[in-house]
C-alpha cells in the first residue's frame, strides 16, 4: 500500500426513517472518485461508527468496496471496546475487502486502560489481523491521549503501519515522526493542522473537511509536496474556520448539512444526535457561501 495523501472519513448515510442507505453512500463515492483522493475511510468517527449495529457495519464495508476503485485505499474503522470484538470486526473488514484497519483504542474503562493494557490490546489485534493496522488517537472522543512512547513502541510491530492522530499536539507528533521508521505512515486527523503536520513529516491527512472540499484538501497537499509554501499557507488559513465548524464546533450534524448544501447526500444523523438548530445552520450556510466552495458534483 502507498499510504499517503488525502483520505476522507466518509459519513454513513441514513434515510428519513433512520435506516442505513447504502445506495446514497455509493452515490457519494462515485462523486468523490472524480478527485485524486488516495482512498477512503469507512466506519470512522464521522461515519457514526458507534451508532451502527454489527450487521450495518459489515453492510457499509461491502457497499463501499463495490464502488471504491482498487487503486484507492479502503480503510475500515474497527476499534471496539474489547480486544476480542476488535479482532472479530477487523477480520470481517478484511473479508469485505478492506486494505487496512484503523483501530481506535478502547476507552470505556478508562481507569483500566494502562500502558500495559493498551500495548497488549494493539499487539493482540495486530498479531491476529490479516490486514495492516493503523492506530487511531482521538482524545476528544475517548478521553485518552495515547502517549508518544506507546505509539513509538507499537510502531515496531510489522503489522502496525501507521497512525491517524487527532490530538492536535504537534510537539508530540514530531516526537513520533522522528522516532519511527519511514515505513510507518503518520496522518493528520485535522485539516486545520494539515500544513504544520506535513511540515514535520506527516504523509497526508484523514480529514472530515475532505468530505465537503476534496479539491481544496488535495490542493493544499500538492502545494506542499511541490514546495509551494506560500500557496499552501494561503490554502491552510482559508480552511481553518469552516473546518472547525464541521468538526469540533458543530460536529457530524454540520458536516452532513454541509454535504447536502454542496451536492452530496448528507442526510440525517442518527439519534441521540440531533440536526443543527436554525441559528447554527444559518451560520454554517453563511460560512460555506463566503468560502466560495463549489458543489462537489460540479
Amino acid at each position: 500500500m502507498n499510504l499517503k495523501g488525502i483520505i476522507p472519513p466518509l459519513t454513513t448515510p441514513f434515510d428519513s426513517n433512520g435506516n442505513l442507505a447504502p445506495d446514497k453512500l455509493q452515490a457519494n463515492i462515485q462523486l468523490y472518485n472524480k478527485y485524486e483522493l488516495s482512498g477512503y475511510l469507512l466506519l470512522g468517527s464521522n461515519g457514526e461508527f458507534v451508532m451502527l449495529s454489527d450487521e450495518e457495519k459489515i453492510e457499509v464495508l461491502k457497499a463501499g468496496r463495490e464502488f471504491i476503485p482498487k487503486d484507492k485505499i479502503m480503510l475500515a474503522g474497527t476499534g471496539c471496546q474489547s480486544t476480542r470484538k476488535t479482532i472479530w470486526l477487523t477480520a470481517k473488514a478484511a473479508e469485505a475487502g478492506a486494505d487496512a484497519a484503523l483501530v481506535l483504542n478502547p476507552f470505556y474503562y478508562k481507569g483500566g486502560m494502562t500502558r500495559e493494557a493498551l500495548i497488549t490490546h494493539y499487539l493482540s489485534v495486530a498479531d491476529a489481523s490479516p490486514i495492516p493496522i493503523l492506530i487511531y488517537n482521538m482524545p476528544a472522543s475517548t478521553g485518552i491521549d495515547l502517549e508518544a512512547q506507546l505509539i513509538i513502541e507499537l510502531a515496531g510491530h510489522p503489522n502496525i503501519v501507521g497512525l491517524k492522530d487527532s490530538g492536535s499536539n504537534l510537539v508530540k507528533l514530531g516526537e513520533i515522526i522522528k522516532s519511527v521508521g519511514s515505513d510507518f505512515s503518520v496522518f493528520s486527523g485535522s485539516a486545520g493542522l494539515l500544513l504544520p503536520a506535513l511540515s514535520i513529516g506527516a504523509v497526508g491527512g484523514i480529514l472530515a473537511y475532505a468530505n465537503i472540499a476534496p479539491q481544496q484538501a488535495i490542493d493544499l497537499y500538492r502545494h506542499f509536496m511541490k514546495g509551494q509554501s506560500s500557496d499552501a499557507q494561503i490554502m491552510q488559513l482559508k480552511i481553518i474556520e469552516l473546518n472547525k465548524m464541521v468538526t469540533r464546533q458543530f460536529g457530524v450534524p454540520a458536516l452532513k448539512l454541509a454535504m447536502d448544501k454542496l451536492g452530496l447526500y448528507g442526510g440525517p444523523v442518527r439519534r441521540p444526535l440531533l440536526p443543527l438548530d436554525d441559528k447554527a445552520a444559518q451560520i454554517l450556510v453563511n460560512k460555506i457561501e463566503s468560502s466560495g466552495l463549489i458543489k462537489v458534483n460540479s
